[in-house]
């Protein structure tokens, strides 16, 4: 499963993220996380207390992969061996990338390094039981380079308060216009039944709420992964995490069912 997780900058998506992400290795997932926020705050989330140098940092690399003479850019550059040289692994056997902050002239820039990191996403090869859980930077300008292109689905995590739905509304637009169909809110810190109402406005299906929880803060304070402290908070990703592990199971039956038949049309075709 590949799952992007996004939503207004403070509503919580790091933490929902790193926790997710260990809860699933816990199952038995072979897991990798990847911090596509420039503020690069996954490591803490997860338990990782020296995170690993991001990826745009490694400048000879991205040339030597992405560039080409006279300022083009390969767009399917080689990408299959990033993250075992370049991550590190953490608690639970969590493997860790950090993308890092990109130099671009605007949105949808196509320089090397954007290619690069798209397509590190894009071409991840995984196993049975393996996962991806992307923590995307606040906003939606991701959405604009198509950096999420290719993923299962996008949880859009939402706090109450009308900015977090508009970035919501905004995301739901946006989304549907790079391909990604599949579409999930998780409600934080409480408040969930007008949040609710209008996220059913607008087409958009829960998974969950995380209540507000103190363990939270403690965990911060005392600089530990959220899951090791646990909590209310906790234990609600947990539910969550169970819901969501069914939800992506159907969508990739409905994905490769759609294939075989597209397969078998194509077959019919040229008997014809």
């Amino acid at each position: 499963m590949k799952i992007a997780i996004t939503g207004k900058g403070g509503v919580g998506k790091t933490t929902f993220s790193g926790t997710l992400a260990r809860m699933l290795a816990r199952d038995g997932y072979e897991v990798l996380a990847i911090d596509a926020d420039p503020d690069m705050n996954l490591a803490s989330s997860l338990g990782v207390e020296t995170p690993p140098r991001p990826l745009a940092e490694y400048k000879d690399l991205i040339q030597e992969r992405a560039g080409e003479e006279g300022g083009a850019f390969i767009y399917n550059p080689k990408v299959d061996d990033i993250a075992s040289k370049y991550g590190v692994i953490g608690p639970d056997g969590v493997r860790m990338l950090v993308m890092g902050t990109v130099d671009r002239g605007g949105s949808g820039c196509m320089c090397p390094a954007s290619a690069f990191l798209r397509a590190l996403l894009r071409h991840l090869m995984l196993k049975d039981k393996s996962a991806v859980i992307l923590d995307m930077e606040a906003g939606i300008e991701h959405l604009g380079r198509g950096t999420t292109r290719g993923m299962d689905l996008m949880i859009v995590v939402v706090e109450p308060g009308a900015r977090s739905l508009e970035t919501a509304e905004r995301i739901k637009k946006l989304s549907s216009e790079i391909g990604v169909t599949n579409l999930f809110a998780v409600i934080n810190k409480g408040g969930s039944e007008k949040v609710i109402e209008m996220l059913n406005k607008l087409g958009i299906p829960v998974l969950g709420e995380i209540p507000f929880d103190t363990q939270l803060m403690h965990a911060d304070l005392e600089k530990q992964a959220p899951i090791e402290v646990g909590g209310e908070a906790v234990e609600a990703i947990g539910k969550i995490k169970e819901k969501l592990t069914v939800i992506v199971e159907e969508i990739r039956a409905e994905k490769a069912k759609e294939k075989k038949e597209k397969e078998e049309e194509k077959k019919r075709s040229e008997v014809k």
